[in-house]
């Protein structure tokens, strides 16, 4: 694909357990499997000329999962981030980290901060990671911002300032794997316009085809944004 079909991709990747537990595997195997699919997948992105990619890693309500689960994804967040701090550098990408970062373990802030810092001035395209994130959350950060600020008025373009990314492009596609048919919340105030795709096979198992082809169904879609 010479011409880039979209600018900017959202993915809920959704289903690592449950593809573990099809295969009697470790739910923390299907995890591991997710990460690697994440590379390749991003990888398949910069292919296809799509500038802006952004994938959910954590929500806020993952926090509820078992204190092992939690601990083993914390760290695979964080050895991720390391691990490929410089591939992503050589790439030219640009990594940002959105969510309630304060929140997390000390050590994987430490490794945010460092991927950020190293990759802010690429500019080939931009891998944005969701951990600790929450669309609710992200609106009543924003919101409670605005009122430190003693703001008077606020108006979208007011509100857009202050959500973790403030000059995020909408996205043009959002793909939920796993079978699971909503949003969950994913990029709440920034999606309402955004065109949905949910595919069959679970993350660790979606495919290059599978991105093919939800890209490829995009393309038959008429945008019209509340127009006729």
């Amino acid at each position: 694909m010479s011409k880039p079909i979209l600018k900017h991709l959202g993915i809920i990747m959704d289903g690592n357990r449950r593809w573990a537990k099809k295969r009697g595997l470790p739910t923390l195997y299907g995890h591991k499997k997710g990460y690697d699919k994440v590379l390749k997948v991003g990888d398949w992105c910069l292919d296809r000329g799509i500038e802006v990619l952004t994938v959910w890693a954590f929500s806020t309500e993952n926090w509820n999962r078992s204190k092992k689960e939690v601990g083993y994804l914390m760290n695979l967040l964080k050895k991720g981030l390391r691990n490929e701090i410089k591939s992503f550098h050589k790439k030219n990408v640009k990594v940002q980290i959105l969510g309630r970062l304060s929140q997390l373990p000390q050590d994987l802030q430490k490794a945010c901060q460092e991927v950020m810092e190293l990759t802010k001035n690429n500019t080939r395209a931009i891998l944005n990671i969701a951990i600790n994130y929450g669309g609710q959350a992200e609106i009543i950060d924003a919101v409670n911002n605005i009122i430190k600020d003693k703001v008077k008025k606020v108006t979208p373009t007011v509100f857009q300032k202050y959500l973790y990314d403030p000059k995020m492009p909408l996205p043009d596609l959002i793909i939920r794997t796993s079978n699971e048919y909503r949003t969950s919340g994913f990029l709440l105030w920034e999606a309402p316009y955004s065109e949905l795709y949910f595919c069959n096979n679970p993350w660790p198992a979606f495919s290059e085809k599978d991105l093919d082809t939800a890209l490829a169904d995009y393309q038959k879609r008429q945008r019209r944004f509340g127009g006729n």
